[in-house]
């Protein structure tokens, strides 16, 4: 079983307009309301992928209950801890070939919330059947930037493997603990924050930085390089991964259907080809598709053929 975090999950609401006029009324015929968070775009891929998932996270309130009500309509286990606060929406206004994002803040946690999920998770990660954690996306208010660090050091409690997308603060906490995660999944600018100068898609030059003690005993690092593949360490081999083009219809939630196929790959003791070429797929066919977090898995053979792997 694969379990999913999701710290700051939200209602992701849709507005298509043909044209967004500002200071007037924006009438909207088709609204679409989903369970959202980089963490829950996860776990419906692995769904798609029929991979036993469970979602766990904060939730709180009418919208909290909206989340967890959707995601078992779809056949989707969850074991969210409850909060005070109210889950948070987010909304985007898609509108003459652009999207314009208004993002609510979310809840604060309290004290009490952040120690008692703690526990709450320790539960769920010691269970004999949660094999892998994918924890995703920002910490909300309330908790503290190591607090991340504190959830990796109770999965290598109890030897169970953690693959990490986040940034800021709260990734550079991990990097300095001892406790580290299985795999992070930073993008060149994300890179760039870490060591803090710009950072090229240049081969060379991303081998000798993932080499940095920064970056020591994290057994995999994936480098996101958009429409140019990725760039890969896996212990002392690197990998550069060269994609074929693909009309790209909506981007959001790619990097999060790659960290779904990661996961997934490590679950299935992958090799390391089938969990590049696995993950980048992912990727590709949630970009080719309107919805966040959705991948038309006809096409999933065809793409993962026409990904190059070289060993550098």
């Amino acid at each position: 079983m694969i379990l999913t975090v999701t710290m700051n999950p939200s209602v992701d609401i849709s507005y298509p307009l043909e044209e967004f006029n500002l200071d007037t009324v924006n009438r909207v015929a088709k609204v679409s309301k989903t369970p959202g968070g980089k963490g829950l775009n996860v776990t419906r891929v692995l769904k798609q992928l029929d991979d036993e998932v469970v979602a766990t996270g904060l939730i709180g309130g009418a919208l909290g209950t909206d989340i967890k009500e959707k995601l078992l309509q779809t056949g989707i286990k969850n074991d969210f801890f409850e909060i005070s606060g109210e889950t948070r929406n987010c909304i985007a206004i898609l509108h003459e070939g652009n999207q314009t994002e208004i993002l609510e803040k979310g809840p604060t946690i309290t004290k009490s919330e952040s120690e008692n999920f703690l526990k709450h998770f320790e539960e769920l990660v010691k269970n004999e059947n949660t094999k892998i954690i994918a924890i995703s996306g920002s910490l909300p208010d309330g908790l503290e930037t190591n607090y991340y660090s504190k959830m990796i050091g109770i999965c290598e409690k109890y030897e169970k493997p953690v693959v990490l997308d986040c940034s800021g603060k709260a990734l550079i906490e991990v990097l300095k603990n001892n406790y580290k995660p299985k795999v992070i999944k930073p993008n060149t600018e994300e890179l760039s924050q870490l060591i803090g100068k710009d950072v090229s898609k240049n081969p060379n030059e991303l081998k000798e930085i993932l080499k940095d003690k920064l970056f020591e005993k994290i057994e995999w690092i994936i480098v996101s390089l958009g429409a140019d593949g990725a760039f890969a360490k896996h212990n002392d081999k690197f990998y550069k991964v060269n994609v074929p083009k693909i009309e790209v219809v909506n981007p959001v939630g790619s990097g999060d259907s790659t960290v779904a196929g990661i996961t997934s790959a490590i679950h299935e003791n992958a090799s390391d080809e089938t969990l590049l070429r696995k993950a980048n797929v992912l990727g590709m066919l949630n970009a080719m598709e309107k919805l966040t977090g959705f991948v038309n898995l006809d096409k999933y053979e065809e793409l993962f053929k026409k990904i190059e792997i070289i060993n550098l």
